[in-house]
């Protein structure tokens, strides 16, 4: 959406540093028609669904989305709550927490607006919004811990696409992960610790990642290794031995081979090998949301129990946990640190940057 509004320069003023936090997205209602127009919009992206464009067009409109949409509203009805979708109604809240900590810690005010890379509230809007306060250095924070190209890299062709209408560009810089951050790995394991401490501690905790087609890695995707690295670095901090912890992945779709073990099939195999109790926890996933409400804490909880299992728990994502808007705080200082120590909007000198304009202009 092209900004109508006032000339994206004015002499003398004032120039902030703005934020964006990102994350997937989220259908505007759990409808078959809200579905479709969302699955179309996530689906149709080359980044998520790498398959010939002629071909998959046939297959998205002939095939799924005249299936899919019902099935996935019946899904989202189920987790739906009175404010709206979880995982909006979280980013709103970790946005919130974001900007009042970033308030407290600098020296002025930082704007910061929630874009999805699919639906609404979207990334053009978002942009547009710190626009019009004044943002001229951005940070964009895609909430993915863990890079892929079908999640964080999507999030940049989204960014740079509005930015190409754009007269003036801001300064722009893009987190791409975190996957090893230390703030992030206290957070998990902190986490995970207050629900031991809650709940008892299952014989094996299963850290449950989203998948996706195994030759996305083949092609060079690194983000099977980034999963990795968070679950040892995360089993490390717990002290975890061999044998107690376990990295799978969920939410496979279609017939091609995705990144294994399957969080599903594992949950379904444990019992057989005397794994009666689990906890599981998805590391990759920054809010609540659909895949981990319904697919992990409803369908696997289903499928461990009904093979043999006895105990089967949900460690809830981070969600605006403290500690976690702590971390999230602490990493945007950390990438903004320079732009907010150049920063100087004091009123003298912008007035004196109008009055410089206007002398440039009549002297002409």
């Amino acid at each position: 959406m092209k900004y109508q509004g006032e000339p994206d320069y004015q002499h003398g003023s004032p120039e902030y540093v703005g934020v964006l936090v990102t994350n997937l997205g989220t259908p505007d209602a759990p409808t078959p028609r809200a579905l479709r127009r969302y699955l179309k919009e996530f689906l149709w992206d080359p980044r998520v669904v790498e398959v010939p464009r002629p071909l998959w067009w046939l297959i998205l409109n002939g095939v799924i989305l005249n299936i899919r949409p019902r099935r996935s509203a019946a899904k989202y009805a189920s987790v739906w709550t009175n404010e709206g979708s979880p995982l909006l109604v979280i980013a709103q809240r970790q946005a919130e927490g974001i900007r009042k900590r970033l308030a407290r810690l600098a020296s002025g005010p930082i704007p910061v607006a929630v874009g999805m890379r699919y639906g609404n509230p979207s990334i053009p809007d978002a942009l547009n919004e710190l626009r019009q306060q004044g943002v001229r250095k951005l940070v964009v924070l895609p909430l993915y811990p863990q890079f892929s190209a079908s999640t964080t890299a999507s999030t940049l062709d989204a960014v740079s696409g509005e930015l190409r209408a754009w007269r003036w560009t801001p300064h722009l810089h893009f987190i791409s992960g975190y996957e090893r951050e230390p703030g992030y790995i206290n957070a998990l394991a902190a986490s995970v610790q207050e629900h031991w401490e809650q709940n008892g501690r299952a014989e094996r905790l299963i850290m449950s990642f989203h998948g996706v087609p195994k030759r996305y890695l083949l092609a060079g995707d690194p983000y099977h290794c980034l999963c990795h690295a968070t679950g040892f670095q995360l089993a490390q901090t717990l002290g975890l031995e061999q044998g107690q912890w376990q990295v799978t992945f969920q939410s496979r779709f279609g017939r091609a081979e995705w990144l294994r073990p399957y969080t599903d099939e594992t949950l379904k195999s444990l019992p057989d090998q005397g794994v009666k109790s689990v906890d599981v926890i998805c590391p990759g996933f920054s809010a609540d949301c659909l895949e981990t409400i319904e697919e992990i804490g409803d369908e696997n909880r289903e499928i461990f129990l009904e093979a043999g299992g006895q105990h089967f728990s949900y460690i809830p994502a981070l969600n605006d946990r403290p500690d976690h808007l702590d971390f999230l705080t602490d990493l945007l200082l950390r990438h903004a640190g320079v732009w907010l120590e150049q920063l100087d909007n004091e009123p003298e000198r912008r007035s004196r940057a109008r009055e410089r304009a206007v002398a440039l202009g009549a002297a002409q």
